[in-house]
């Protein structure tokens, strides 16, 4: 059975097993990329968590649920957005935990920000792609063109990374390499890479990485979402990633 709604079927919103997303004012919805970066990440010793670009506020939600402790700040430039994720946050068992900000990253900045042991970060990557005409999908799916360019991304968490912190993000194969050359000009390299495929023998969709500062190796693992040959079956892997957030798998 799919998580996800059925093709027609409203989806303003989505139901996890412990938190609800409102989703009708925010460009881009619930979506299996995001659910596996917030289940995927890890999370070991995180005191203070930074999501850039929350949207929704799913994955400062699913960080919340995940580590009992850790302190979450939300930023979404989409101002009807940031409304419906605070929104969200103060809906759950965390409210108190979850600070939700709206305003652009370099604003952000301009706030002079305490560092943070972890920052997460699910960044546009339609760079090539035509323009919706959907203006807040537009921003959503294109600010890496526009206002969070990879660059500016690299040298702000370069800034207000923690020495020893991590900085996840999930990209497409080629758009991930690309960030990793502009993440390595700041001083971030890959220490982890999760390749996320749809089937067996498929070519990667997705790359959950995580950086560091400093060189090292790098540590890869693969997860496959659906079995062979059968669209409706999740595979044991991905069910066990997600059953903690899935009301169904």
């Amino acid at each position: 059975m799919s998580p996800f709604p059925k093709k027609n079927v409203p989806n303003d919103y989505f139901q996890f097993q412990q938190f609800r997303i409102e989703q009708s004012q925010c460009a881009m919805k619930v979506s299996t990329d995001a659910c596996l970066l917030g289940a995927a990440a890890d999370l070991t010793g995180a005191t203070r968590l930074l999501d850039i670009g929350t949207g929704t506020g799913l994955l400062a939600l699913m960080a919340a649920q995940r580590h009992a402790t850790v302190a979450i700040e939300a930023v979404e430039i989409d101002a009807a957005a940031a409304t419906q994720a605070a929104a969200n946050a103060g809906g759950s068992p965390w409210a108190e935990r979850i600070r939700v900000l709206a305003m652009s990253l370099a604003a952000f900045v301009a706030t002079q920000p305490a560092p943070f042991s972890h920052i997460i970060c699910n960044p546009p990557f339609f760079r090539q792609s035509l323009r919706s005409p959907n203006a807040a999908r537009t921003t959503a799916r294109h600010e890496a063109d526009d206002t969070l360019s990879f660059e500016a991304l690299a040298a702000f968490v370069a800034e207000v990374l923690e020495a020893d912190g991590l900085l996840t993000v999930l990209l497409p194969p080629l758009e991930m390499q690309a960030f990793e050359r502009v993440a390595a000009e700041a001083g971030l390299y890959p220490a982890t890479r999760l390749v996320v495929r749809h089937r067996p023998g498929s070519q990667p969709l997705r790359h959950i990485t995580g950086f560091r500062r400093g060189g090292r190796a790098v540590a890869e693992t693969e997860m496959t979402i659906r079995i062979t040959g059968d669209d409706a079956v999740y595979t044991e892997a991905f069910r066990g990633l997600l059953a903690g957030f899935y009301l169904a798998l």
